[in-house]
């Protein structure tokens, strides 16, 4: 399985980004998938989750401002983040687990849940 994050990049509170994963060699019926952020010296934290039935869950953080779709057909997993922060500074991994995060979704926003990580892709937001 791989996965190949796209879309990261510099700006200004209030800024809007729109993040890409690219998964090659992942079952996306079957598993949950997931957006996390990590700034050094600090624990990776859950930002959103998708199960296989596109049910969605999200950080308190960010709840009502970024998005988490999966296209099947593009085999690709994206996170639309609106009215960015300085505070959304981070890198930003996609990640898919084996396991599906069907009856409690909120599980896929726990990290150790996950088997599959991307690179990252960096997001800055400036004040």
């Amino acid at each position: 399985v791989q996965l190949v994050e796209s879309g990261g990049g510099s700006v200004q509170a209030g800024g809007s980004l729109r993040l890409s994963c690219v998964v090659s060699g992942y079952a996306y019926s079957t598993g949950c998938m997931g957006w996390f952020r990590q700034v050094p010296g600090k624990e990776r934290e859950g930002v959103a989750t998708i199960n296989s039935g596109g049910t969605t869950a999200y950080s308190n953080a960010v709840k009502g401002r970024f998005t988490i779709s999966k296209d099947t057909a593009k085999n690709t997993l994206n996170l639309q983040m609106i009215n960015l922060k300085p505070e959304d500074t981070a890198m930003y991994y996609c990640a898919v687990s084996q396991s599906d995060c069907l009856f409690r979704v909120a599980t896929g926003l726990r990290p150790a849940f996950y088997d599959y990580w991307g690179q990252g892709t960096q997001v800055t937001v400036s004040s």
